[in-house]
């Protein structure tokens, strides 16, 4: 509505004198009290009168001249959306809209900053996630060349018995007949393996 109303000289490239046949007081009241009826030659008089005020005042907030007329049709949409609520005891007419406008101005600062916190969050979440993950893998990684190292350093039937048992899941009986060997051998080999591995690993140390 807002678009279809706005003067086709571009009322934002200037900001229109209020000086010499200006709209105050109980004009723009009546051409709000109109607008609200939804009498859109009213609107267009509304408009042209206070663009160039309101977006003289959301320039100033947010600094940026594309925002800045995106903001004030958002006011001034506002504006003809809400016209009816408007209450001659609570202010001026342009006291009312420029209230409207200065805090959409701010609320859009407002959600700029918010955006750009999560954006922050995000990107150092994502990179501590990323960190822990890498340290996860290598530190893995790290063990598990400890422990093939350590293996290493067993006797055979050491270490056939522990992988059987401990990475197999092998049971000391079932360790023993795959292994051909008596089961008290394997228990001992078992045993001595694991203090070796301890002792290699730094565990309890």
């Amino acid at each position: 509505m807002v678009t279809a109303l706005r003067p086709r000289n571009g009322a934002m490239s200037g900001t229109p004198r209020l000086a010499g046949g200006q709209r105050q007081g109980p004009e723009l009241a009546e051409l709000l009290a109109r607008s609200a009826l939804g009498d859109q030659d009213a609107f267009r008089g509304l408009y042209v009168t206070v663009v160039g005020p309101v977006f003289g005042l959301v320039r100033r907030v947010l600094r940026d001249h594309a925002q800045s007329e995106e903001v004030t049709q958002e006011v001034m949409l506002e504006v003809w959306r809400t016209a009816a609520r408007y209450r001659p005891e609570r202010g001026e007419v342009m006291t009312w809209i420029m209230t409207l406008a200065h805090r959409r101005s701010v609320d859009r600062v407002r959600s700029a900053q918010a955006a750009a916190d999560r954006d922050r969050r995000v990107a150092s979440w994502s990179q501590v996630t990323s960190y822990d993950e890498v340290a996860e893998q290598v530190e893995h990684r790290l063990e598990r060349e400890q422990v093939r190292r350590c293996l290493k350093s067993l006797t055979e039937l050491q270490r056939e018995s522990v992988t059987l048992a401990y990475y197999r899941g092998y049971s000391y009986q079932e360790a023993a007949e795959v292994l051909g060997a008596p089961l008290g051998t394997i228990k001992t080999r078992m045993r001595d393996g694991l203090i070796r591995l301890r002792d290699c690993l730094g565990v309890g140390s």
